[in-house]
C-alpha cells in the first residue's frame, strides 16, 4: 500500500514505463529514437531477470545491512553491463537512503537507480527496456501506481528467428517459441486487466510507418514527438552500440520493411510450422497470416530433444562468439561471471549462518 510519502515522492520522480514482453522485438530501435526527447530517458537495460534467482539468498531484507548490500550488488550489476549509463555514477548510500523507508524488494532499488539516472538527465519519463520483467508487472504496479507498459508485438516467426541467433536465450526454435508464447500470455493478461496502462504496437507497423507509431508512443508517454526521432544516424548511442555486437549492428540504420519476411530465408518450413502451431492464436489476434497448417506434433520427447540440441548449440555459440567477436564475448562473460560471483558469496554466507545456527542448537 502506498503512503503519503510515496505519493509525494512519485510527484517528484520521473514517470516509470516498462517495455514488454520479450527481447528481439525491435526494442532498441524504439528506445534509441525516443531518447531524442529531452524529457525521456532509457539507458541500456539491467535485465534483472538474470539477477532474480539470487534474491531469496539475501535473506531478510528488513535488515539494513542486508538491504544495503543488495543495493551495492545491483549497482555492481549496472557497472557490469555491456553498455554503461552515460554520465551516471550511482552512489549506493544515496540509493539506500531513498528507498529504505519504502517497500523493500529488488524492484524498489532497481527503479530508484533508473529514477536517479533519469533525474540527472532532467527526464520526466524513464523507461526500462528489461522486457522479461513482464513477469513482475503486478509487483511493479503495486510499487508504482503510475507505471505504464509499452507492449511491442512482433511476428513470432521473425522474432523467434532473431532470438535463435542471440546469445541470450535458447538455441532451438521449439524452446524459443514456447518462451515467446509464455511472455505474450503475460502481456495479454496485463493488457486486458489494465487497458489504460498498456499500449500495444506492432513492430511491423513501425517498420512501414515510423512517424505514426512514434507519435502514438509519445502521446501515451506524455512527451512531445520530435522530427529528429526519424533520423537515427544522428544518435551517438546507436552508432556506438552498433559496433559492439552483431545483435545490434542494424541499430544505426533506417529500418527496412523488406526485412519483415527475412525469416523465410533462415527457417525451414518445419520450424515455421512449430511456431505457427504454438503461437497460432496470437498470430490470428495480431493479424499475422500463417504459411502452414499449424499442426506440428509437439510432445515431451520432442521438447527433451530440443533441450539437448539447444545446450550443444549454446556451447558452440559461446565458442564462436569468442573467436569472431572477442570483445562482445568478454563483456558478456564479465556480466555472467559477476552474477556467479554474487551467487557464490551468498551461498557461502548462507552456509555460515546455517553452521552458526547448528552450533547454537547443539549447545542448547
Amino acid at each position: 500500500m502506498q503512503t503519503s510519502a510515496d505519493t509525494n515522492q512519485a510527484s517528484q520522480r520521473p514517470k516509470p514505463i516498462l517495455m514488454i514482453p520479450i527481447r528481439r522485438c525491435g526494442s532498441h530501435a524504439l528506445r534509441l529514437r525516443l531518447n531524442f526527447s529531452p524529457d525521456f530517458y532509457s539507458p541500456y537495460p539491467l535485465h534483472i531477470v538474470d539477477f532474480m534467482p539470487l534474491v531469496d539468498l539475501y535473506g531478510d531484507l528488513s535488515d539494513d545491512y542486508t538491504y544495503f548490500q543488495l543495493a551495492i550488488d545491483l549497482i555492481g550489476l549496472q557497472n557490469a553491463t555491456m553498455v554503461k549509463w552515460e554520465n551516471v555514477a550511482l552512489d549506493p548510500i544515496t540509493i539506500f537512503q531513498a528507498v529504505k523507508e519504502r517497500s523493500r524488494n529488488v524492484h524498489s532499488i532497481a527503479w530508484e537507480m533508473l529514477f536517479q539516472a533519469g533525474q540527472r538527465h532532467s527526464a520526466k519519463v524513464v523507461m526500462d527496456k528489461s522486457l522479461d520483467n513482464v513477469y513482475y508487472a503486478e509487483d511493479l504496479i503495486t510499487l508504482f501506481d503510475d507505471m505504464l507498459f509499452l507492449n511491442v508485438v512482433r511476428d513470432p516467426r521473425a522474432q523467434v528467428c532473431s532470438i535463435n541467433r542471440a546469445i541470450i536465450h535458447d538455441f532451438d526454435t521449439l524452446l524459443n517459441a514456447q518462451r515467446w508464447v509464455q511472455a505474450y500470455d503475460k502481456a495479454q493478461s496485463l493488457a486486458l486487466k489494465y487497458p489504460d496502462k498498456v499500449l500495444t504496437i506492432r513492430y511491423e507497423d513501425f517498420l512501414t510507418n515510423q512517424e505514426a507509431v512514434l507519435r502514438r508512443i509519445c502521446q501515451f508517454f506524455g512527451i512531445e514527438f520530435l522530427d529528429s526521432m526519424l533520423d537515427i544516424s544522428a544518435s551517438k548511442e546507436a552508432q556506438s552500440i552498433s559496433t559492439m555486437s552483431a545483435l545490434w549492428e542494424t541499430n544505426s540504420c533506417q529500418p527496412l520493411p523488406a526485412n519483415i519476411d527475412k525469416f523465410k530465408k533462415s527457417m525451414s518450413m518445419e520450424e515455421i510450422e512449430i511456431i505457427e502451431t504454438l503461437a497460432g492464436d496470437y498470430m490470428d489476434y495480431y493479424g499475422y497470416e500463417k504459411m502452414t497448417p499449424a499442426k506440428a506434433r509437439i510432445d515431451n520427447d520432442t521438447v527433451a530433444k530440443a533441450q539437448e540440441r539447444s545446450e550443444l548449440q549454446k556451447q558452440q555459440a559461446w565458442m564462436d562468439l569468442k573467436m569472431k567477436a572477442p570483445q562482445d564475448y568478454q563483456l558478456r562473460k564479465f556480466r555472467a561471471t559477476y552474477l556467479e560471483m554474487l551467487k557464490g558469496r551468498l551461498l557461502q554466507d548462507q552456509a555460515k549462518v546455517l553452521h552458526k545456527h547448528d552450533k547454537v542448537q547443539q549447545t542448547v
